[in-house]
C-alpha cells in the first residue's frame, strides 16, 4: 500500500440561485425589511406570503430598485447588492410586477420584441411565447389593451420569459382577476416553473401552495415562518393568523 488516504469527502453543494442574506431595506426613514434572509435553488419555485407590500419590497431589493442599506443579495454566487437594476436583469433575472404593465397600445407581438435584449433571437422569443400561451398566438397582432385581464397578465409573463432568464420574479399575479382567470394563470404559472425558477409574492394563499415547492412567511419585515408548501398549510391557524390580523 502506498499510506495514501482514499478523498471520500463530497463536493460542495451549488450555490443556490438565489441567496438573500440578513436584507435591511428602508424607505425613506421607515424600516420595512429588518434582516430578511432567504434562497431559491434552481428549478424550486418558492412563494413569499405575508402583509404589507413586505413580499414586494424584497423583489425590489432583489431587482435593485430599492437596494439594501445592509446585507447582500447573491445570484449563483455573485454579489448583486445594490448593483443597478439593468445589471441584475442582463444576469438573468426577469420581473413581472403587479397589474401586468403591458403596453395598452403595442400588438402581443411588439410588446413581446421590445422586451427582447438587444442581441436576442425575437422569432425564437416569439414562437416560445406562443408555445406557452397559445392564446398569445391566436392574436400576435391584437393590441394588449383589448386583450381580457387573464391574456394580458398571460403577455406580461411572457415578456418575462424573453431572454431566457434563469430566475423571474413574479408579483402578485392573481390581483384583480376573476376566479377562473385566475385558474388559467395559475395553469401558465406552472407551466412555466417547468423550465425557469420562480421567487413569486402572492397574497392567495391557496394559489401559491399550489405552485410553490417552499414558502416564507413576512411580517412586520421579518421572515417568522417558513417549510414546505402544501395545501395543509392554508389550513394553519397560526398562519392565518398572520395573514388576517
Amino acid at each position: 500500500m502506498s499510506g495514501e488516504t482514499a478523498d471520500t469527502s463530497t463536493p460542495d453543494a451549488p450555490a443556490p440561485l438565489l441567496d438573500v442574506t440578513d436584507v435591511h431595506t428602508y424607505y425613506g426613514e421607515s424600516h420595512i425589511l429588518e434582516g430578511v434572509s432567504l434562497s431559491v435553488d434552481r428549478g424550486e419555485v418558492v412563494a413569499l406570503i405575508g402583509r404589507n407590500g413586505v413580499g414586494k419590497t424584497t423583489l425590489r431589493s432583489v431587482l435593485g430598485l430599492t437596494p439594501p442599506r445592509e446585507g447582500t443579495v447573491r445570484l449563483a454566487g455573485e454579489d448583486v447588492t445594490g448593483r443597478p437594476t439593468n445589471e441584475v436583469a442582463r444576469r438573468g433575472v426577469g420581473w413581472i410586477p403587479e397589474e401586468r404593465r403591458v403596453f395598452s397600445q403595442l400588438t402581443v407581438a411588439e410588446n413581446i420584441r421590445i422586451a427582447a435584449p438587444a442581441d436576442a433571437d425575437t422569432q425564437a422569443a416569439l414562437d416560445r411565447a406562443y408555445d406557452t400561451f397559445p392564446a398569445l398566438g391566436e392574436r400576435p397582432n391584437a393590441k394588449a389593451g383589448a386583450l381580457s385581464g387573464g391574456q394580458q397578465q398571460m403577455l406580461a409573463i411572457a415578456r418575462g420569459l424573453v431572454g431566457d432568464n434563469d430566475l423571474l420574479l413574479v408579483d402578485e399575479p392573481s390581483e384583480g382577476l376573476a376566479p377562473q382567470i385566475v385558474a388559467d394563470v395559475a395553469e401558465a404559472l406552472a407551466a412555466v416553473a417547468e423550465e425557469t425558477t420562480i421567487l413569486l409574492v402572492e397574497q392567495n394563499l391557496p394559489l401559491a401552495m399550489d405552485l410553490a415547492d417552499r414558502f416564507y412567511l413576512l411580517d412586520n419585515g421579518q421572515v417568522v415562518a417558513d417549510g414546505e408548501a402544501t395545501r395543509g398549510v392554508t389550513e394553519d391557524e397560526e398562519i392565518r393568523r398572520y395573514l388576517s390580523a
